[in-house]
């Protein structure tokens, strides 16, 4: 992949988010990568169980190149080369599966093992994981990525499922390197009205929790 088309750790950075879509149309999804891209949020993930995933992410790649576009629930292999071929700039699992994540470190992407004990943490780190994606780590909250983070501070924790607008700046403070936000960032509501005046507050105000912590 072209050093102009891989994934940009700059953008990220810039608003620590990945911005979770799926099981919505190619349209709306269209429709929040705009708005993600008006916004200042730099990364999406679709998932790979998302009806028509690979037409969705090689659409949003050639539509927004300013965004980090990547494929999630990528559980083996031959999801991973389906992500691949699409044009996904970076991946994301729900468990720990050393095939993809080897692979992955192999081809030089970016790759976000799904993790939940600290030994799997661990493990997906020493495994080449660009960052661990806690899963679920609303089970648990915030308190439990405090308490990962003593032992193992120099592993990139991603605390996935259950952060919303509300709780954001805890794992922040707890010592998240970023965040993957599903529904607490798509508001169902906002879309199912096609709200996305809405929907752009919605994004100013979850990135505000955190602004003074970038």
């Amino acid at each position: 992949m072209p050093d102009d088309q891989r994934f940009s750790w700059t953008r990220f950075r810039e608003t620590p988010i990945i911005g979770i879509l799926r099981g919505l149309a190619p349209s709306v999804c269209t429709r929040i990568a705009g708005v993600c891209a008006d916004t200042g949020y730099y990364t999406l993930e679709v998932t790979m169980n998302t009806r028509g995933a690979e037409g969705i992410i090689a659409t949003l790649r050639n539509r927004f190149p300013q965004l980090n576009v990547g494929a999630g629930t990528v559980c083996n292999l031959e999801d991973y080369e389906r992500a691949l071929a699409a044009g996904a700039q970076f991946i994301v699992t729900p468990v720990l599966d050393e095939e993809v994540i080897l692979g992955a470190v192999a081809e030089d992407i970016p790759v976000f093992p799904g993790a939940y004990t600290p030994t799997e943490i661990y493990r997906a780190w020493s495994l080449g994981g660009s960052a661990v994606k806690v899963f679920p780590a609303g089970q648990l909250g915030p308190g439990y990525l405090r308490d990962v983070a003593g032992p193992l501070g120099e592993v990139r924790l991603l605390p996935t499922g259950g952060v919303d607008r509300d709780n954001i700046r805890s794992y922040f403070e707890a010592g998240a390197y970023g965040v993957g936000m599903g529904s607490g960032l798509l508001d169902k509501e906002m879309i199912k009205d096609e709200d996305y005046r809405a929907l752009r507050q919605h994004f100013a105000d979850v990135r505000s929790r955190i602004e003074d912590l970038l």
